[in-house]
């Protein structure tokens, strides 16, 4: 099966600064994992632990640092497509001497179909994906049917998928599309701590926007 063709995201703004530019050119060799159409060697890519949660469209990378820093024994591969926040995340890896986070630089869909063995990760973090209001809009959304059966296969049975999202309708959508799937069981969970508070979110709640997490295991 191909990988799906329909983005889930949008590319917005896309200057980046200096600094995030050096940080790109210098820090991707030792941080990076270049895209390829063959299976990458995990171990190879995380030598101090087998435990991997895959961060998917991370942003400016704010709360994927803190979340890292603040488990060691858990690497992270961090999935994003946006320039400046491929840029950013670099430069706070580099800040903290954080030695248990990779980037990609891809669309999520084509790096499970090519890069990641079945049953290779231990876990998922979806925080605040694009919700695509519009309901013209709502095939672009990453929670479907096909998305559930990817993630299925690629993390380990026992496995999670933790998603935030500011968006109501969204919440209720990705309900209904775990609830008719028999491969997770789980379902809205109460805000956990060791999920940063970032500025973004901060923002939403600023204007009302609440914020609804969702754990589901693989089962």
């Amino acid at each position: 099966m191909e990988p799906v063709t329909i983005k889930s995201y949008k590319l917005r703004g896309t200057r980046i600064t200096e600094a995030q530019l050096d940080a790109r050119e210098k820090l991707w060799a030792l941080h990076g994992i270049d895209f390829q159409t063959g299976r990458i060697d995990l171990a190879s890519a995380f030598p101090s632990s087998s435990k991997i949660v895959m961060e998917i469209g991370f942003g400016m990378g704010e709360a994927t640092a803190a979340i890292a820093a603040q488990n060691p024994e858990t690497n992270y591969l961090a999935v994003e497509v946006h320039q400046p926040g491929l840029g950013k995340l670099l430069v706070r890896i580099n800040e903290n001497s954080l030695s248990n986070i990779k980037l990609i630089d891809r669309d999520v869909h084509e790096i499970f179909h090519y890069m990641i063995d079945d049953k290779s990760l231990d876990g998922i973090h979806l925080f605040f994906p694009d919700p695509w209001p519009k309901k013209r809009h709502h095939k672009r959304r990453i929670v479907n049917e096909n998305f559930l059966s990817v993630v299925a296969a690629k993390v380990k049975t026992g496995g999670f998928i933790h998603i935030a999202t500011d968006w109501v309708p969204y919440a209720i959508s990705i309900e209904e599309t775990f609830a008719s799937s028999r491969l997770f069981t789980g379902g809205v969970v109460v805000r956990p701590d060791w999920r940063p508070l970032t500025r973004f979110e901060g923002q939403g709640i600023t204007k009302d926007h609440a914020v609804t997490d969702l754990r589901y295991e693989v089962k």
